[in-house]
This record gives structure tokens, sequence and C-alpha cells, in this order.
């Protein structure tokens, strides 16, 4: 993966890449490009993260063990279940119903047993389960949504690749302090773009 030499040395989180088999969460015509710095299609008309983004994401994020998690966008369960290893509680949201039903087996496939998987609009959060200490969304946006900003605890953190989509964004952590969200640019990153709402068709 040579994620060291790409300047990823977090110790707890390559431990937490090690533990997951990416191959496992991908159709499996491309299982044997699992680990390639590569686009790799899956249902809905969605992407794959590779490795190395997801492993940005996550180092950027610094969750300790006893953080609770929310992640916007599962995918396929492959980033879920990387940071079910790193933290407590894991709360990720999916918007299709395709995604959700793939992700939550692979992920029972895992043991990942403190992560809860919910079908809706990764855009409005989960306030019924706020605060968080970390949000991280897996797709870029035009700036942070408030919605996921207000349900950050005291002291929690969100990460997003901010900026339009097709160019490069930036790599930016919301921190919330005493005198609100501050905010820090930490590189560029290119991700696909969330979308907005839940898909009662797919």
């Amino acid at each position: 993966m040579h994620l060291r030499a790409r300047g990823i040395g977090d110790v707890r989180l390559l431990a937490a890449i090690e533990q997951v088999p990416r191959d496992q969460f991908l159709p499996r015509r491309f299982a044997a490009f699992a680990y390639d710095d590569r686009i790799i299609p899956i249902a809905c008309g969605q992407t794959a993260s590779t490795v190395h983004e997801a492993a940005e994401l996550a180092l950027a994020a610094r969750i300790a063990p006893e953080h609770r998690v929310l992640e916007v966008g599962t995918g396929t369960g492959y980033m879920t279940a990387i940071l079910s290893r790193m933290a407590v509680h894991v709360f990720t949201i999916e918007r299709y119903r395709r995604l959700v039903d793939y992700a939550t087996e692979r992920l029972l496939e895992q043991d990942a047993g403190n992560v809860v998987v919910v079908h809706g609009d990764g855009f409005l959060g989960l306030s019924e389960h706020a605060p968080f200490d970390r949000i991280i969304l897996g797709g870029s946006c035009q700036d942070a949504p408030e919605h996921l900003l207000d349900q950050l605890a005291d002291k929690g953190e969100l990460v997003a690749a901010v900026g339009a989509s097709g160019s490069a964004q930036k790599l930016t952590r919301f921190r919330r302090g005493p005198d609100g969200i501050a905010r820090e640019d930490l590189g560029q990153i290119r991700l696909p773009p969330l979308v907005a709402g839940r898909s009662r068709q797919i």
C-alpha cells in the first residue's frame, strides 16, 4: 500500500487498515485492484475511495479510542470498517438503500459490532445520536453543512473535502471551540461530490 512512504505514519490507523481486507468490500470483478490507486465503480453509479483517500480522511480526523464518530457516505463500508477499529462507536449514513444493505453485510462479516448503518440524508446528520466527537465526510462539498457542525461535541472536529467537484479540493478540519468553529486547511484531496437527500428508488 506504500502508505508510510506517502506520509501516513499513524500506528493505530495503519494497524486498522491492515485488519480490513479491502477486496472484501469491492465487486468481485474488481477485487484484484483493491490496493491500486484507481477509481473503482460500485453500485448506484458511485465510486469507491482508494485506500490512500480513506487513510487521509481518517488521519485528519485524529480519532481516539473513546470517540463517537459519524461518517457521511458509507459506500461499500470499507472506511466504516477502518473507523470501527479506531473508535468506540461509529454511526454511518448512506443515501442509497442498496449500498446500505451491501455495507451492512460486509461489516457483519468483519465483526464490526460497534457500527450503526443508517439509510438517510447525510447532510442532515443524526441529531438523535449527537453530539459526535468526530464527523467525517466521505465526499466533497462546497462547505461544511451547518446541520453537521451543529452536531459536533465540544472540541469536536469535522473533516471534509471542501471545493468544487471535478478538481482538487481542500482537505479541511473544522473544530468546535469556546469561540465557535475554527477552520484549518490541511492540503489537497480529490473526492467525488456528496449528494444531499435520501434515494427512495435504489
